[in-house]
């Protein structure tokens, strides 16, 4: 239809509009509610055909004129085509949708460990005042099979890597992989970061005999596996192959002298609810690694812990408890013969309001490179949440080293965490 044609149709039904409705406004004997349903189909067509001749209108302002010599035909294949609305749309990410800009756009978080210490130690000094640690966190899912996970930590010494892995997530056999540098899954507490630690310093049991803060913990390749277990038991197994070197100077646990002084880890956990409130954990681990006497001499470790967790339903934001222990016996090759020690630890946290929680720890522990010589102590744990972002603890520890060498502290602890820093297992 021509743009005159519709012109004519439009003024057509504008005058039938406009006599239908003289028509209302005289005594007739048609039905008054007929004549307005007429009038209001005619408005309905008048605006459809208004919005269809500004359509032509603005169809045929974009189509080019006819060159001499040409025909209608190559006019209407010359036409460009209509401008697709590209704005309108929203941008495809493919098959993941708006999730697939983390991709670009990773969570990043940074940690701040701010501790004080009053009192003496001669044993194991520190500063009256210490940026202990900060801690920046990097992650995100790279695609449907892994996912990354970075942490680095600057401190007064300096800045490291404390860990930094891929993560495969879709191998086949119900396999989790690890490849990077990270935590072993020795025990418990050598797996947790210094912010999810329910006390401000470590065990002694760990600095004797596990590696000290950082723990063990080096590049390598980890593979874990869920065990189909009945009872409604979860059992998983792992097992880590690492490069061999874990601590540094009187906490060096394993140090590699060759390409094949590898060291390795394993370690089998199983979890049980015992009720809707309370559930249990135990775990067994195994490490072993070449010292810093050479490539004969090897250090073998063995674990035990057991976490109990109580959490009421009803109350869980005012109430809770977590007991922690751990059993460490180290076998370490030296001259003139092996060197054998043991250390644990027991702690437990109880919640008595939505903000407080107070805590105790004990400590045994012997040396691992010396004989005889047995470190023990407590600790006293005061610990106030302002938010779920930061939290500040007290800490009382005695501790009696041996040779008589007997310190009193107290450790004052300020953390707080910016950005979305994913969570640890628990």
């Amino acid at each position: 239809m021509k743009p005159s044609t519709l012109l004519c149709v439009v003024v057509l039904l504008a005058m039938g509009i406009a006599h239908a409705q003289q028509e209302t406004t005289t005594p007739a004997s048609q039905d008054t509610a007929a004549l307005e349903q007429k009038i209001r189909d005619l408005e309905d067509r008048l605006i459809t055909l208004e919005g269809q001749m500004r359509a032509m209108k603005a169809q045929s302002s974009q189509t080019p004129s006819a060159a001499p010599g040409t025909t209608s035909t190559e006019v209407a294949n010359a036409a460009p085509a209509p401008a697709e609305s590209v704005a309108a749309e929203p941008v495809s990410l493919g098959g993941a949708g708006g999730s697939a800009a983390k991709a670009l756009n990773p969570d990043i978080s940074m940690i701040g460990d701010f501790v004080a210490f009053a009192g003496g130690n001669s044993i194991r000094p520190s500063p009256s005042l210490q940026m202990h640690e900060s801690e920046l966190g990097v992650q995100a899912i790279i695609d449907p099979y892994a996912r990354g996970d970075f942490f680095l930590t600057f401190g007064e010494q300096g800045v490291g890597v404390e860990e930094g892995y891929i993560t495969l997530t879709a191998l086949p056999g119900g396999l989790v992989t690890r490849i990077g540098k990270m935590r072993s899954a020795f025990g418990k507490v050598n797996g947790m970061h210094n912010h999810v630690l329910p006390f401000v310093d470590r065990p002694l049991v760990t600095q004797n005999l596990a590696g000290g803060e950082d723990g063990i913990d080096d590049a390598g390749v980890s593979v874990e596996r869920i065990i189909p277990f009945p009872k409604g038991i979860f059992l998983s197994a792992t097992g880590q192959v690492f490069r061999g070197d874990s601590g540094d100077g009187d906490e060096l646990v394993f140090q590699s002298h060759r390409k094949s002084d590898v060291s390795t880890v394993a370690h089998l956990r199983g979890y049980k609810d015992l009720t809707e409130s309370t559930n249990v954990e135990l775990g067994l681990s195994y490490a072993r690694g070449h010292n810093e006497l050479g490539s004969n001499f090897t250090t073998s470790l063995y674990g035990f812990d057991a976490t109990f967790r109580w959490k009421p339903l009803r109350r869980a934001i005012y109430n809770s408890f977590v007991g922690r222990s751990e059993f460490i016996w180290s076998q370490r090759q030296q001259a003139p013969f092996e060197q054998r020690a043991f250390g644990m630890y027991a702690s437990g946290e109880y919640q008595f309001h939505r903000r407080w929680f107070v805590g105790g720890r004990y400590d045994w522990s012997d040396r691992s490179r010396e004989a005889n010589l047995t470190d023990k102590g407590g600790s006293a744990i005061l610990t106030y949440w302002p938010s779920e972002f930061s939290q500040i603890r007290g800490q009382y520890r005695f501790t009696d080293y041996a040779g008589n060498h007997k310190t009193n502290e107290l450790l004052l602890q300020l953390l707080f965490s910016l950005g979305a820093h994913g969570a640890h297992p628990f």
